[in-house]
């Protein structure tokens, strides 16, 4: 029996090999990719891939060296396409379907945002445009959505996700669903407040409205008062303009001290809510594929077929982009059992080549690719 040494001085000797044989394949990758560059042809051929991961397997003597080497090969060929991809960037630059501008036109805009008058949604309208902005509002997200597909607004505001509740499922599904675009974002601290009628007392409250998030962001403070009855309704500023219209000095509402200010109500107590870093990050959507010019994240919607890997091979292009991953979610497509949306963030502008490299070889290796924006 040999000696470890000597095991991994033969080890050493084998892996040199590789590596020359690496290089080697690569060296004709490149010549690959000129000749489909040259002849229009697509670099990610799937019948081809299948039937040479199906000869390197039948050349191994044993069932795991044929799994192995059926992993070992599909590095090595998205590598190669990997390669490709970035030789074509340089060979034949592609174009984007968006349109740079220097800057977001914020003056004579129209802005729609979901709820009522008090809503963190107009709280970040005012943060992003200015309290001077021409702006309504809608009942629902989709009305919002509607609103700048049809040029009612130029503008629409829509809550992505919170620091302590999540994403808000549905605004992910309708950036899917329309064809309208990320142009910005506002970050807005939440800070809940129990209101309620201007003769109201802490001990008069009986019953407590607001949005479900709201009521499991104050989760902590309502477990103090098991007595009083928790009713959902469809946003914060709902539940404030409910409280103020009954005038009943039993009711109370979880909302922004701004609710309670514009509808008369009474502050009973502030700061309600567990977390003092509670967060709400909202998107300002138009219907124009436009990014500005100092713009640093994009997001992007994508699928894959159900297999294992795929998911990875996608997720590669930014690794080997050097491109940094924000964040990633996941929603179930109507209708498919198991099968996903994928939403991804990653820092970058479409006009850097590394982006461009990772969205073609993206949208080559997914089943489609929606760019949803860049700000």
């Amino acid at each position: 029996m040999r000696d470890l040494a000597q095991l991994r001085l033969e080890i050493d000797r084998i892996d040199r090999q590789m590596v020359d044989l690496f290089e080697q394949r690569m060296a004709v990758s490149e010549e690959v990719a000129q000749y489909k560059v040259a002849t229009g042809k697509r670099i990610l051929d799937r019948e081809r891939e299948n039937q040479k991961l199906a000869a390197v397997k039948a050349m191994t003597h044993s069932e795991f060296n044929s799994c192995g080497v059926e992993e070992l090969y599909k590095q090595l060929m998205a590598m190669s396409r990997k390669l490709q991809y970035q030789l074509m960037e340089k060979q034949a630059l592609g174009r984007l379907p968006f349109v740079m501008v220097d800057h977001l036109e914020k003056e004579s805009v129209r802005v729609v945002y979901q709820g009522v008058e008090g809503a963190y949604a107009q709280q970040a309208m005012f943060a992003f445009f200015g309290e001077q902005v021409n702006h309504f509002h809608v009942e629902r997200w989709r009305d919002a959505m509607d609103a700048i597909a049809e040029g009612m607004a130029d503008y629409a505001v829509l809550p992505i996700e919170n620091s302590t509740a999540g994403i808000v499922n549905d605004n992910y599904d309708l950036l899917e669903e329309y064809n309208n675009y990320i142009v910005g974002e506002q970050i807005i601290p939440i800070r809940h407040a129990l209101i309620g009628t201007p003769d109201a007392q802490l001990s008069d409250i009986r019953t407590v409205y607001s949005h479900p998030q709201g009521l499991m962001q104050c989760a902590k403070y309502l477990d103090g008062h098991r007595d009083w009855r928790q009713v959902s309704l469809l946003n914060t500023a709902l539940a404030a303009e409910k409280v103020a219209q009954d005038a009943d000095k039993t009711q109370a509402a979880i909302a922004s001290p701004l609710a309670a200010k514009q509808r008369g109500l009474k502050v009973l107590e502030e700061g309600i809510n567990h977390s003092g870093q509670n967060s709400t990050r909202f998107l300002i959507v138009t219907n124009q594929p436009i990014f500005c010019r100092d713009a640093k994240k994009v997001s992007i919607c994508f699928e894959v077929t159900h297999e294992s890997g795929c998911l990875y091979n996608v997720l590669s292009h930014f690794i080997y982009n050097n491109l940094n991953m924000c964040r990633i979610e996941s929603r179930p497509i109507a209708d498919r059992n198991w099968e996903y949306h994928f939403f991804v963030d990653f820092e970058g502008n479409l006009n850097d080549s590394a982006v461009k490299n990772a969205l073609r070889g993206i949208r080559e290796e997914a089943l489609n690719l929606k760019i949803l924006g860049n700000y």
